[in-house]
């Protein structure tokens, strides 16, 4: 079986981005290891099961991937986070002062609204039609 098992997100600094994606956005620390040169293995994921792929927040090396850091899909929606209840994330997410580009709308998939990471990459908050 394959499966795509982590993204990379180029961020500047271990530390804010992992309070950010564990309290800001609900998702667990899955390892946080020593690397060389002063690097570290950074992995959160949003759900508890492993099924899906999770983040590596890989802290950005060199003025090119500093450049980098927040639009990594040149501004379009780059991520997609799945929920199976919007209301409550998307009201948890808002109280943890997450920044909602838009009101939430209902769509033929589901129901919807962008938001942008502290970085301000862009991810979708989608709970998918029938869930």
């Amino acid at each position: 079986m394959r499966r795509v098992a982590l993204v990379t997100l180029v961020v500047h600094d271990y530390d804010e981005a992992i309070r950010f994606y564990t309290e800001a956005l609900g998702f667990r620390l899955v390892e946080d290891a020593p690397r060389p040169g002063g690097s570290r293995w950074v992995v959160v994921e949003p759900g508890g099961d492993g099924t899906g792929p999770g983040l590596l927040l890989a802290r950005a090396g060199d003025e090119n991937q500093r450049a980098r850091v927040g639009d990594q899909t040149g501004g379009r929606v780059g991520f997609f986070l799945h929920t199976d209840d919007f209301a409550r994330d998307h009201a948890r997410m808002t109280a943890a002062g997450v920044t909602f580009l838009e009101e939430p709308r209902h769509e033929p998939y589901g129901t919807v609204a962008v938001f942008q990471d502290l970085y301000g990459n862009r991810w979708d908050l989608l709970q998918p039609a029938g869930h």
